[in-house]
């Protein structure tokens, strides 16, 4: 993700391990045959310049991170750090109109909440989403688990387009009325029942506080949006045509999304829906957007944005993750009109899924007034012994090297005055921090 150019990133949706205490393996002879992981964790699974790197640029993060080994233990504390790190990646990638969708389970997703707290900010959540992942069982000595969670966070002002349910057989049957438009149901007009009062008058023999003025309502009768009962003292209506009912707006408990079945389904151990991810998906982004998906596994949310029709990223640990978009987007071109044309769009040319297993290196182009601007950004003091200098004292240096997956852009550059920048190296801020101690140049904690 360090190779990812800050704020280029429109959606996040994010299904890592969930601390399960499990290792996973897809069935040999499945799609995914060959896909397996470990979802066990300890101190070891973890590079420990994450630890100081988390203690020196997020200070309150770390804290609770210290916290979490406390009530935890060591295992959930590895696992915490692990997710840490990341989440600040993404939350540095994510454009300012961007969402993330961080999908956990029971297991760790208290945890997980804190951690995106903590980076995301809690002014920014707007939902923890339960989605009914199986059928209803029976768990030992406890209620069945039968559902995951989706924590949604927005960065800024984010992009939101509202979802609707189906309309259920029993809400279709109240269109029990038809006209030359169609079918439709007749909605009250009267304000007796609303709070703020309505407006009073005779319409069609009826006295009544109407919601509506005079006015409005005859110019609502001439549209022919007027239903008028035949039976004797029915009360004039509004008619909602069934074309134009969206249905019932998407509430944060989701029970209508199967797994994930039939064809749909290609072995691999945690894979989800993809009516799951087109919601998602839907919801928190406009056609053109990039969706980024940093552990897309069999790819569901890489298929879900290509058929809606925006850009995507996909990173998975193992290189069976192209091998599977590949043949999955496949499928689905067969499965759409089975012409040559959308289906060379995935094998041939241009239209050629792009994969690469190398490490991506950003390359941006340096502001040339950054030693200035990070001069005042800093007022004239070094970021290594807090000391204030002349500009002409100060280096311009990687906060995280670029031996350690630092990039060479603006935002990971500061100023260090010259003994600190000797003295730093190739190392990073944490250890800098850690040695300037032993000298003596900065306080013990």
């Amino acid at each position: 993700m360090r190779g990812i150019r800050s704020g280029s990133i429109d959606l996040i949706y994010l299904d890592p391990p969930f601390n399960s205490k499990h290792d996973y393996a897809a069935p040999i002879g499945s799609k995914a045959a060959g896909a397996a992981f470990k979802d066990t964790w300890s101190l070891s699974d973890i590079d420990k310049e994450w630890w100081g790197e988390i203690s020196e640029s997020h200070p309150a993060l770390y804290k609770l991170l210290d916290a979490v080994q406390h009530v935890g233990g060591k295992s959930m504390m590895a696992y915490a750090i692990y997710m840490a790190v990341r989440i600040i990646e993404m939350h540095r990638i994510l454009k300012p109109t961007g969402s993330i969708y961080l999908h956990c389970d029971t297991t760790a997703g208290h945890y997980l909440k804190l951690l995106m707290d903590s980076v995301f900010g809690a002014a920014n959540y707007r939902n923890s989403i339960t989605w009914q992942r199986t059928n209803p069982h029976n768990d030992a000595g406890r209620y069945g688990r039968i559902s995951d969670v989706l924590l949604f966070y927005k960065k800024g002002n984010h992009v939101w387009n509202t979802q609707y349910t189906e309309l259920s057989d029993k809400t279709r049957a109240m269109y029990r009325h038809k006209d030359g438009r169609g079918v439709y149901r007749g909605l009250p007009l009267t304000a007796e029942s609303l709070s703020g009062g309505g407006y009073r008058y005779e319409y069609h023999g009826h006295d009544r506080v109407w919601r509506r003025p005079r006015e409005s309502m005859m110019q609502l009768e001439r549209d022919g949006l007027v239903h008028l009962p035949k039976r004797d003292g029915g009360l004039p209506e509004k008619k909602l045509y069934l074309s134009d009912a969206k249905g019932v707006p998407v509430q944060d408990i989701w029970t209508d999304i199967r797994p994930a079945l039939g064809r749909e389904r290609v072995g691999y151990p945690t894979q989800k829906p993809l009516a799951l991810l087109e919601r998602i998906i839907s919801a928190s982004s406009n056609p053109g957007d990039v969706v980024f998906d940093p552990f897309c596994g069999c790819a569901t949310a890489c298929l879900a944005a290509e058929k809606l029709g925006r850009r995507w990223i996909g990173i998975d640990i193992s290189e069976l993750a192209a091998r599977l978009i590949k043949s999955r987007m496949l499928d689905a071109a067969r499965a759409k009109d089975g012409e040559q044309e959308t289906i060379d769009r995935f094998t041939v040319g241009a239209g050629q899924i792009i994969h690469r297993t190398d490490i991506p290196r950003q390359h941006v182009q340096r502001d040339p007034c950054i030693k200035n601007k990070l001069y005042g950004v800093q007022e004239g003091v070094c970021k290594g012994c807090t000391k204030h200098f002349e500009i002409r004292h100060m280096h311009v240096d990687h906060e995280i090297p670029k031996a350690k997956g630092g990039q060479d852009d603006d935002g990971n550059l500061q100023l260090l005055c010259g003994s600190c920048n000797t003295i730093k190296g190739t190392k990073t801020m944490a250890e800098l921090k850690a040695r300037l101690r032993e000298l003596g140049i900065l306080p013990e904690r």
